[in-house]
């Protein structure tokens, strides 16, 4: 899966995309704004996710359940490597998960983003695909 940036965790991001630039250079510069995390809301509350995204959250969510805020897993699942730490933003919700699960979660991501019609961006590999609902970069 290429060369990955962060040795923490195994990083995807599903976006909105009708927010996001088409080109992979506009695109980096939109993700490198994004992910300043400068909205003023919390980071961890679906509410403040805007739809179709926020669809694709709740139903991804109950596979990969959330480390924190008000939708987190309950303490008996904290060893659970299913359990996910997400950040999300108004268009974009960045996921990090255990490097276990890197090969599952991929998948999962990548078929739930497509059939929820928002965009998907693997993060962890160097030059990662950025696939838009009617397009792949």
């Amino acid at each position: 899966m290429g060369n990955h940036i962060s040795n923490m965790s195994y990083d995807l991001m599903a976006f909105n995309p009708t927010a996001a630039p088409r080109s992979r250079t506009e695109f980096m510069k939109w993700y490198n704004t994004q992910s300043e995390w400068e909205e003023a809301h919390s980071y961890d509350d679906p509410e403040n996710v805007l739809s179709p995204l926020k669809d694709w959250l709740m139903h991804f969510m109950k596979e990969f359940p959330a480390m924190n805020g008000p939708c987190a897993a309950s303490d008996d699942m904290i060893d659970d490597p299913h359990v996910t730490s997400y950040s999300m933003g108004q268009n974009v919700v960045y996921c990090a998960f255990a490097w276990s699960l890197a090969e599952p979660a991929f998948k999962k991501m990548k078929e739930s983003t497509k059939a929820h019609g928002v965009g998907f961006f693997n993060v962890s590999a160097e030059d990662g695909e950025i696939v838009f609902p009617d397009l792949e970069l």
